[in-house]
């Protein structure tokens, strides 16, 4: 038993205290940068995506085409199928510095772009 505010505080909030000291380090991870790639017309928009290097971001792919694509990218080892009208989030890095090519592979001549880590 611990004595915290002048309250006696017993075994259930001893679990509760424990289990948000435990989660404390995962709000840091959850607080990772956020970016949206849009694939409509068979194309990724932005074509382009810049990100700070050195820190882990979260991609969220969203296909407003009715048809499936996949996000692929052999620079990026990632690879991932985003249903038609679906959406998929896609976690990348840390990276260094310089340029990393993506494409969609069921549309290769129109459905590419680039992630640029500065």
């Amino acid at each position: 038993m611990i004595i915290i505010h002048g309250q006696l505080t017993t075994g259930f909030a001893m679990k509760r205290l424990s289990l948000i000291f435990l989660l404390l380090p995962f709000a840091a991870y959850a607080a990772d940068a956020d970016y949206t790639l849009i694939i409509k017309d068979h194309s990724f928009q932005p074509s382009e995506l810049t990100i700070p290097s050195g820190k882990k971001i979260k991609l969220l792919v969203e296909n407003q085409d009715a048809t499936p694509e996949e996000f692929d990218s052999h620079d990026l080892n990632r690879e991932k199928v985003i249903a038609g009208r679906g959406a998929a989030t896609i976690y990348i890095g840390p990276l260094t510095p310089g340029r990393y090519a993506f494409t969609g592979e069921f549309h290769a001549a129109t459905a590419q772009g680039s992630i640029v880590a500065k």
